[in-house]
């Protein structure tokens, strides 16, 4: 549906290539949704005055990208929302956990990478506890939360633990909650922004996958392949992994939850069609929840924190700056067409004559 006025903005468009290229956006491969956010994030880097970066792809050949910051703004944290999310994303990296994977390069040059946008979305909730609590309840209904007591980055509740999954599956943003009777809880957040699911992926998941979906009870055919392979193994790996430090006793409760653009219609296709793969939940087994984007915004305006909502919008959901740019490149182009030529005089020649 073409935008108007007052109306929330439903349908991204097919932007026109002289546009991508003037911002430094076209890549040939970019879906829909990715090439949307692509300018996206090119146009937030300009008003924001940061110089462009640069990828020397396999053929050698340098080129500039409109998503990607250059090295020395990258250095400094322009990536992040605040100075102080750019200190938390650099302790994060100093202290990470054993085997965690942080593409360093990809936190702070990349505009477009999900994995600034965990240190954006959640970094203030590190910073306020209560913050964070108020914002877990608006996102989660139901869940039982006195007070927010961790917030983790790419966390995992042990990494090739055997008693786990046995692997390196860990969750971008996590959080340690304290129930109202005392007893401890489990928040796992898997971030999406213009990801696809198609990210490469394990190429044979481990025989306790198979363990853990049979036990879980979580799964209407736990042996169907269609889990295993993407677009569904990240949340099949991470829900079980949640699953895992539930029935080891880690946490009484727990939560796995996706976080992904409204309008990225593939990611929110994958959680739809994994969803439909789940039984009903019972007790003890671990909810699956899709969060979208917007709706985290949303609660942070909710909580009081409108200056951080408003940067998250601007930076990450302004899809009217899309469209801006989009209609003011058609409107140029403006009328082409000839002008009707003014009837000849000798009209009247046409005319029967007399007889």
């Amino acid at each position: 549906m073409i935008p108007f006025d007052d109306h929330p903005i439903t349908t991204l468009p097919i932007i026109p290539a002289a546009v991508l290229a003037k911002h430094r956006a076209a890549e040939q491969f970019d879906n829909r949704f990715r090439s949307c956010a692509r300018l996206l994030q090119s146009l937030w880097r300009q008003r924001q005055n940061l110089p462009i970066g640069s990828y020397i792809p396999r053929s050698g050949r340098k080129r500039t990208i409109g998503s990607l910051l250059s090295t020395a703004a990258g250095a400094e944290g322009r990536n992040f929302l605040t100075p102080a999310i750019a200190e938390l994303a650099r302790f994060e990296i100093a202290y990470q956990e054993r085997n965690a994977l942080i593409d360093q390069n990809r936190l702070f040059c990349n505009l477009l990478s999900s994995m600034p946008l965990a240190f954006n979305a959640f970094g203030p909730l590190r910073q306020d506890l209560d913050l964070a609590a108020q914002v877990l309840r608006a996102i989660i209904p139901g869940i039982d939360l006195k007070a927010v007591r961790e917030v983790l980055f790419e966390h995992s509740p042990g990494r090739q633990d055997p008693t786990l999954t046995g692997d390196r599956s860990a969750f971008d943003v996590a959080f340690v909650y304290e129930t109202s009777n005392g007893q401890t809880g489990f928040v796992g957040f898997e971030v999406k922004y213009s990801e696809t699911g198609t990210e490469p992926a394990p190429p044979e998941l481990n025989p306790r996958y198979t363990d853990l979906a049979h036990a879980s009870g979580l799964y209407r055919e736990p042996d169907h392949a269609a889990l295993r392979v993407n677009p569904m193994q990240q949340l099949f790996r991470e829900h079980l992994l949640a699953q895992a430090a539930v029935i080891r006793g880690d946490y009484t409760e727990a939560y796995f939850v996706l976080l992904a653009p409204r309008l990225n219609h593939l990611v929110q296709n994958s959680a739809t069609l994994y969803a439909s793969f789940l039984n009903p939940l019972i007790k003890g087994q671990v909810p699956f929840v899709n969060v979208h984007l917007e709706q985290l915004v949303e609660a942070y305006g909710w909580a009081g924190a409108h200056d951080h909502a408003a940067a998250l919008h601007e930076r990450y959901l302004d899809w009217g700056k899309v469209h801006e740019v989009v209609q003011a490149a058609i409107r140029a182009k403006g009328p082409t067409w000839p002008k009707p030529t003014p009837k000849a005089a000798n009209d009247n020649a046409a005319k029967p004559k007399a007889a």
